[in-house]
């Protein structure tokens, strides 16, 4: 008992202003996996958008930002821990509260809500009436990478599943979720799981890695995560997931990413817009168990919905990268999507038989997350079972986070007035066993015209030539198999590529859907 309060006494110089005071209790995976499976066993429970008072309800775009946390409220300041936590207050369309706890070794207490965390600016207006169980909106954790005593967010988890992270020097851009559900299957709704609790692990001094839980609920899933988030050059996220459904689902998607691409150096369609660029991904990567590494530019010439699947038994890594890292490639110093991370995940277990699946939305416009990446395994998962994911995740700004070694920096595409049915592709290659090559003789282009379009189209000419910068580019001219043939009578037409020099392959494989 005396080494209980002396614990609570300590303990209680750490809190933030208002709490539902210490509990005994241990936190760990096994538990919140428990309440996962117990909360699965029920009915969903939907949440109460109408429960908020009416003014955080009613909250305008430019209200909302008019709201800011306190700094000196962080969760952990008052302790000069290495990490600190801040939270969103709830409104504007965030209505669905988010609870939030904070654990100990051996206690753990609900940080409940209070406007005594934030500062209300002129824009907010009228704002006393206060719901103390209205949770939060998400929060973000932050650290100083320097040393130097500024600190900097690194994690932000707001609205559904979704987190976005950042390395040191990196700028949001990209984001990831804990699950995508029936996302771009046909005649179905998509849902959203959302994370309606999470626990954070109270930070020891010297602590490197941030540890905390949340628990997710969904009509078709409940689920248990674990995050380890080590703050670095290269921010890295373990993530282990273990879900439970409650009813069956047409797409399950694992370790979904989102996000957004306009155009790029590959675009067709060419808007008004003085950048040459504008995207947060340019391709996307997977490692292969074979030993193969796969390239596809992001595309938005279809003006469709589009759809690839890559099929890969236990594959080593997939992302979407952000490879271009020239201001020059975007012009754009307010944006810097030069300095937006890549996002590379391992998974860490056995997931099993599945593929990776590609979904580009079209969009006229920068601010639309328009591109997901997900891995869906080929047996959809089914009520009753329990399904276990761990992955680790690099946000990054590594060029080749893919250790492909030979790799795509460029993908160009174009046809000539005077040669309307010919269609010209380079593909720009560099790195690796590629920088001991001398001459292009060395290397052998190694082109394939898949599916239906093999019998439509034909490789009339290609050639390897060296570039600026210890580039290798592979040019292709393409045209219809059939002489006075159409190039939109083949279609779109999957294609792949890359360099080998005698036997050995110097390259991964560049594989696009050439649109017509």
């Amino acid at each position: 008992m005396i080494h209980g309060m002396k614990y609570l006494v300590v303990a209680s110089s750490m809190l933030p202003l208002l709490s539902s005071g210490w509990e005994r209790d241990e936190i760990n995976f096994n538990k919140i996996e428990e309440k996962a499976k117990e909360l699965a066993s029920r009915d969903y429970n939907a949440p109460d958008k109408e429960s908020l008072p009416g003014w955080m309800k009613n909250l305008t775009y430019d209200q909302y930002r008019d709201i800011r946390f306190l700094p000196e409220r962080s969760l952990w300041s008052a302790d000069n821990m290495p990490f600190r936590a801040q939270f969103f207050h709830p409104g504007y369309l965030f209505r669905e509260p988010v609870i939030l706890n904070e654990f100990t070794a051996s206690h753990t207490q609900e940080v409940r809500f209070s406007q005594d965390y934030f500062s209300y600016g002129s824009l907010v207006g009228e704002h006393s009436e206060e719901k103390g169980d209205a949770g939060y909106a998400g929060f973000k954790l932050m650290t100083d990478f320097n040393g130097g005593g500024v600190i900097d967010e690194f994690v932000v988890f707001q609205g559904a599943s979704y987190w976005r992270a950042l390395g040191k020097g990196q700028r949001y851009g990209l984001s990831s979720r804990g699950l995508a559900i029936d996302t771009g299957a046909q005649e179905t709704a998509e849902e959203f799981p959302r994370f309606t609790k999470f626990w954070l692990g109270k930070p020891e001094a010297g602590s490197t890695t941030a540890l905390f839980y949340a628990l997710l609920d969904s009509p078709s899933v409940a689920g248990a995560y674990e995050f380890k988030m080590t703050p670095g050059d290269n921010t890295v996220a373990e993530v282990r997931a273990v879900i439970f459904p409650r009813k069956a689902v047409k797409r399950f998607g694992v370790a979904p990413l989102s996000s957004m691409f306009w155009f790029g150096e590959n675009s067709k369609r060419r808007f008004d817009d003085f950048r040459p660029e504008v995207h947060d991904s340019d391709g996307l990567s997977i490692s292969m168990a074979s030993g193969e590494k796969l390239w596809r530019p992001i595309t938005n010439d279809a003006g469709r919905l589009d759809f690839s699947f890559f099929a890969g038994d236990q594959i080593k890594g997939f992302g979407l990268l952000q490879r271009d890292r020239r201001l020059a490639a975007y012009e754009d110093g307010e944006a810097n999507y030069h300095m937006r991370p890549s996002v590379w995940i391992e998974p860490l277990n056995d997931w099993g038989k599945g593929k990776v699946m590609l979904m580009e939305i079209p969009t006229v416009r920068e601010l639309d997350d328009n591109i997901v990446a997900t891995w869906v395994p080929d047996e959809t998962p089914q009520p009753g079972q329990r399904l276990e994911f761990s992955y680790r995740q690099h946000w990054t700004l590594e060029e080749d986070v893919a250790k492909a070694g030979g790799h795509v920096v460029a993908t160009r595409t174009g046809v000539h007035e005077w040669e309307k049915e010919q269609r010209t592709i380079f593909v720009e290659f560099s790195g690796g066993k590629l920088d001991e090559i001398k001459e292009a003789s060395e290397l052998t282009p190694i082109i394939e015209i898949c599916g239906d379009a093999a019998t439509k189209m034909k490789v009339k000419f290609s050639n390897v030539q060296k570039m600026e910068g210890n580039r290798w580019r592979l040019s292709i001219l393409l045209a219809p198999a059939t002489e006075g043939g159409k190039l939109a009578d083949v279609g779109p037409a999957e294609m792949r590529c890359c360099l080998k020099s005698g036997e050995n392959f110097l390259t991964e494989t560049w594989a696009y859907r050439i649109q017509p």
